[in-house]
Parts: structure tokens; sequence; C-alpha cells
């Protein structure tokens, strides 16, 4: 069995490196002596026959109506993987899109998929930086954000509670959102790479529809290594800067 794993319009939706999450997922069922092809769906005449995990990116607002319109096109798609259980990542406006839909600050407003449930309504001012989340499911989650708008109408379904940054915003303490085997997430990173727990979960996920058994291979053991560091310089920049702020 092949675990077919695709990147959903990478060409658009690859602002901050996350379509990367599906290379991360790739490399991880190779480790573990699995066969994998990682498939780039920039169109519906790209979807492959079988689907075993998807990973769709952030964009830039300036793309997000012509996503949505490639999107809509494989709404039937999306709405089945969900339901019968395909690990889907998304992240950032990838996310949003597959939400409710989005808010401007001028009153007007993009319809989203309702793959996800909540919508993304307008911030007053851009938030970045460092954000780390403790998901009762994956741990310490650890990325960054940068994102203008905030996540509301998802509180019963959260991916974890905010330790450092914004995450939904709104005072909520919550950041993502998770139905079923679809997470919606404002970590950046990309989050696979830095989060290895998560992108196990995903692949565990997929490998297990598929009926063949992922165990973490040698190489992602020495990587998780490199991933370990990154995370912990961060989580240490992190507690830095909140005592700065709480002397």
């Amino acid at each position: 069995m092949t675990l077919t794993i695709v990147s959903l319009l990478p060409g658009l939706q690859n602002t901050n490196g996350d379509a990367e999450n599906a290379a991360v997922l790739a490399a991880r069922a190779r480790w573990a002596a699995l066969a994998v092809q990682l498939v780039a769906v920039e169109s519906r005449a790209d979807l492959p026959d079988r689907v075993d995990a998807v990973v769709l990116g952030s964009g830039s607002d300036a793309s997000l109506e012509s996503s949505r319109a490639v999107l809509l096109t494989m709404h039937d798609e999306l709405r089945r993987w969900a339901t019968e259980g395909v690990p889907m990542l998304a992240v950032g406006t990838g996310w949003e899109l597959l939400s409710w839909g989005i808010e401007r600050p001028d009153g007007t407003g993009l319809e989203g998929l309702g793959i996800l449930p909540g919508r993304a309504v307008p911030r007053r001012s851009r938030i970045t930086g460092d954000l780390v989340v403790a998901s009762p499911r994956f741990g310490i989650l650890v990325g960054f954000e940068n994102h203008s708008r905030d996540y509301v109408g998802a509180e019963g379904s959260p991916l974890g509670r905010v330790r450092v940054g914004s995450g939904n915003g709104r005072d909520s303490a919550q950041e993502g959102v998770v139905m079923g085997s679809v997470v919606g997430t404002h970590l950046h990173g990309p989050v696979l790479a830095k989060n290895p727990a998560l992108a196990d979960d995903l692949l565990g996920g997929a490998a297990a529809r598929a009926g063949v058994e992922y165990r973490p291979g040698a190489q992602a053991s020495v990587v998780d290594g490199y991933a370990e560091a990154a995370r912990e310089a961060q989580l240490n920049r992190a507690r830095a800067a909140a005592s700065a702020m709480n002397p």
C-alpha cells in the first residue's frame, strides 16, 4: 500500500512555508519504510484517486478569493475526506477558508467552505510572535503566529490552551480547532517540523486507514532531536519575554 499525501494549492497557500508540512509527513513515512507519494494539487484535475492525508497551507489575503474558487471545486471531496476520517491539517488562511467564513474590516465577508466550525473576524492590529500551546492530545506545541484576524465560534473544540501568544484571540486563551481528524491552527513553523508528536498522530491516522502500521524510523529520532533543540530555544525565548513583561 502506498500512502498518498496531498498538498493543496501549494502555489497559492505557502506564504510561511506551511505547505511543506506535507513534505514533513512524506519524509517521516519514508523513514518508517512506508511507500509514499506526495501529490501537489493546484486544481481539481490534479486530485489522485486515493487520498490518505491532506495539508492546506496559509496564503496572503490577496490570494483568498483565488484559493477559495479552486477549493470550491473540491468541496464534495473535502467534506467526504473530513467525514471519512482522512487526517487534514489546515494552517492560517487555509484554515479560515475551511471555516464558516472570513469577515473583513469594511464589513464585507468571504463565505468559507463550512468544513470546520467557527469564523475569522478582524483584529484591531496584526499579531506576530511566538505561540506556545498546551494540547491535551499532543502535549506542548510551539510555532509562531502572524495573523490580522481572530477566530470565534469554535470554543468547544480547540487544539489547545495558549501559554504564550494570542492564538484564537478575544481573550479565549484557546488556539486552533479540531473536528474529528481535521486540525486548523495559527501555528506556523512549519508546525509539523517543530512538533513531531502532531506529525506522527496525523501520519499514524493515515497509515491506519490504509491498513498499515506506522512506527517512526531511526532517522526520525535524529531529526526529532533537532526539533527538540529548536523547541527548547523558542520556549526559553518565550519564558524570557514573559519574565521581562512581568518582573
